[in-house]
């Protein structure tokens, strides 16, 4: 204590020359923040919602335990994916990316809750509405908004667009309903072939669980006992059709019928962590896939073709806007338990709308791809070959 009131008070006297002071300056800074930050709870214990479970004896705990580190981690992540995504929402308008786009503002929970529970050794696959899934796989904003704008500094060097990004162990992002769960099982047989004990999360929505390859999969998938999570991200509507519409059973989690099965808050981050964590456990001992229904809401329409309230009402949105949105509730949860500050927050909403604004400003100014590049990373490691073009005599060179 003596010491520290010494470093303070020489800072107010500023006795020391100009670089000294500034050091001494910060000294007393990083002090008074340690001794703020140790007056936060480190950690603190939360119960859960039940999950509702399907050819299972019990299900992930009732409590989940978060720690401060953690819960500044996913607010961080989670207001990321948000300002993005109303980013891409502008620019989109202004006509700055053009063609699909599909906005996952409302289910950033299950990205991050799911990323919580698996390792990045872990392999991930999903459809379409890839943008939040390919940040918590190790892409960044700058490289995810480039993409977006058909730029050559995107994920996919500009060439894949919102529906086509990959990081490793992420293989999209993929544009046709529901082919990517059968990729995925490949995916999970590999894990298993090699011996490696690794997984496969693969994502679908409610709109494709219809889809009969993927019931096709289940079967494979549950013969060769694969190492493969199947989790339905249901946000209530496919395309503009509600589930009631659409399926004459809206229990998805139950679609595996030999596969157990689980329902859950999807809106909850410690919930859908605590849920992958024990379906992770299920596949990486030997028993096979399972099942994950993760019970979600997407505040943007299906695409941005689609208003989104043509089909829904406007204060159905705002009402789960206002009692379920999933950065509210870890917010209000690290508030209540003293984990956070109000003032941090608002620092760390700071720094995520500079880094989407500075993102946004390289996306619009970094250089579209040259001509030259079209036909390049056909293959992967081979030697350079010859593509024919739009005629026979027209030729463009490949180089992996």
């Amino acid at each position: 204590m003596q010491k520290m009131l010494t470093i303070i008070s020489n800072v107010l006297r500023g006795s020391a020359s100009r670089n000294g002071a500034e050091l001494v300056s910060e000294g007393a800074r990083v002090v008074v923040s340690a001794r703020t930050y140790a007056d936060f709870t480190p950690q603190a214990t939360f119960d859960i919602k039940k999950c509702d479970l399907h050819k299972l004896e019990e299900g992930p705990p009732l409590q989940a335990v978060l720690t401060r580190e953690e819960g500044l981690q996913y607010y961080r992540t989670m207001q990321t994916m948000r300002r993005m995504e109303l980013k891409a929402d502008q620019l989109y308008k202004q006509k700055i990316i053009r063609g699909f786009c599909h906005l996952y503002d409302g289910q950033e929970a299950c990205a991050v809750g799911i990323e919580a529970g698996i390792n990045l050794s872990d392999h991930l696959i999903t459809a379409y509405r890839a943008h939040g899934y390919t940040l918590t796989r190790g892409g960044t904003v700058r490289e995810i908004m480039a993409e977006l704008t058909g730029r050559r500094g995107g994920i996919a060097k500009g060439k894949g667009g919102s529906m086509h990004m990959y990081t490793k162990h992420f293989y999209g992002g993929n544009g046709i309903v529901g082919a990517q769960v059968p990729l995925g099982a490949g995916v999970a047989l590999a894990c298993k072939y090699l011996g490696k004990n690794e997984l496969c999360v693969c994502l679908y929505g409610d709109g494709a669980a219809n889809q009969g390859q993927i019931f096709e999969t289940y079967n494979m998938a549950s013969l060769w006992k694969l190492p493969c999570i199947f989790i339905c991200e249901n946000n209530k509507y496919g395309m503009g059709t509600s589930v009631e519409r659409a399926a004459a059973s809206t229990d998805y989690y139950k679609r595996g019928d030999f596969i157990p099965g689980l329902r859950l808050d999807g809106m909850d981050v410690l919930c859908v962590r605590e849920a992958t964590k024990f379906a992770a456990e299920h596949c990486r001992s030997g028993k096979g896939p399972i099942l994950m229904e993760l019970q979600t809401y997407r505040y943007h329409g299906h695409s941005m073709s689609d208003p989104g309230v043509s089909y829904r009402t406007r204060e159905e949105i705002q009402e789960v806007r206002s009692k379920s949105d999933p950065i509210s509730m870890l917010k209000d949860r690290m508030l209540s338990n003293n984990m956070a500050s109000v003032e941090e927050l608002k620092e760390i909403d700071v720094e995520v709308r500079k880094e989407i604004e500075d993102a946004a400003q390289f996306a619009t100014t970094d250089p579209e791809p040259p001509l030259d590049d079209l036909c390049n990373h056909i293959f992967y490691n081979d030697h350079p070959m010859e593509v024919r073009g739009i005629n026979p005599w027209s030729k463009l060179k490949s180089v992996s």
